[in-house]
């Protein structure tokens, strides 16, 4: 039986899309990158947040020690282990070890001179082996798409591969940041006939979204769930107020066929990023704590906020 646990999303209180899925002899994490939006309106994470990003960053590597298969489905921050990672993202360092037994399944680079993909090299050369690229191929219970576009295609974002994982009469899809701004990767999602569906929704915290795109990807979302059983949403759509409650339109419109990710997993929704603002009005940052934190001066673990408890999980 297909068993998937989300381990870090928006919704979880940090951003990427990590996710680990059993099925029988396999253990598959797809994504293990976490990020906590580096700045937001001029701020650095709350420690709540960075709170939030360890205990997660924890997580990832304990799935990954027990992973037989790894797949990184692009080159993000939020999304894949760094050689140059900030305080709040996953060191490559951190798994290496972790990681030596597993297998990697990983999207090519959109550009090998552009910067964000020069991280596909600087991983082979982190983990001492070339990583095999797999776009367009499959292995076993494991398929994987060919570039779809991260948002729209024409941006400056690049690409993504989504990841089809089946056990039996069980697919589940990661669909990964395509936003569901593009009618096409709906599509051969459909195609996949999945029964689980976790992708990342329009980012709405953004100016830059126009109305139109807003509605194709309302469009999108309703055309996954008269398909499909469970549709997840998450990742940049819960960057802010805006997305949730957007979302929750969508799930009662649905009869809740569509949820975010704290929901699926049963847990709390620990919206943080998008409370940011919130959280240093309410719990005020001493001078200098994020400097000492980058210098390893700070045992999270020790910190102590007043209604601290409304940052845990």
């Amino acid at each position: 039986m297909m068993d998937i646990e989300i381990i870090g999303t928006e919704s979880l209180g940090v951003r990427g899309l990590c996710t680990k899925v059993t099925v029988a002899d396999r253990t598959i994490v797809i994504d293990p990158g976490v990020a906590l939006g580096y700045r937001r309106n001029g701020r650095l994470p709350h420690p709540c947040q960075v709170y939030a990003g360890v205990r997660v960053r924890r997580r990832i590597i304990a799935s990954v020690e027990k992973a037989t298969d790894i797949v990184i489905s692009h080159y993000h921050g939020d999304h894949v282990p760094l050689v140059n990672a900030n305080p709040f993202q996953l060191d490559v360092r951190m798994v290496t070890d972790a990681c030596k037994n597993s297998r990697f399944w990983c999207k090519a680079p959109d550009d090998p001179v552009a910067a964000i993909s020069l991280r596909y090299n600087e991983l082979s050369q982190a983990l001492g082996r070339t990583l095999p690229i797999v776009e367009g191929t499959g292995e076993g219970v494991m398929t994987f798409s060919g570039p779809q576009p991260h948002g729209e295609w024409g941006n400056h974002l690049g690409t993504v591969m989504m990841t089809r994982i089946a056990d039996g009469g069980d697919v589940f899809v990661h669909a990964s940041d395509i936003q569901l701004l593009d009618d096409g990767v709906v599509s051969e999602i459909l195609a996949w006939e999945p029964g689980t569906v976790f992708v990342s929704g329009p980012p709405l915290y953004l100016q830059r979204i126009a109305a139109d795109q807003v509605e194709k990807a309302r469009h999108n979302a309703l055309t996954l769930a008269r398909h499909v059983q469970t549709v997840i949403i998450d990742h940049h759509l819960l960057r802010s107020e805006a997305g949730c409650r957007w979302l929750d339109d969508l799930a009662s419109e649905t009869k809740h066929r569509i949820l975010c990710a704290a929901d699926f997993m049963g847990r709390d929704r620990l919206l943080l990023e998008s409370r940011r603002e919130q959280l240093y009005r309410e719990m005020p940052v001493p001078e200098g704590w994020h400097e000492a934190y980058a210098r390893g001066e700070i045992d999270i673990d020790a910190c102590v906020f007043e209604n601290m408890n409304g940052c845990d999980d």
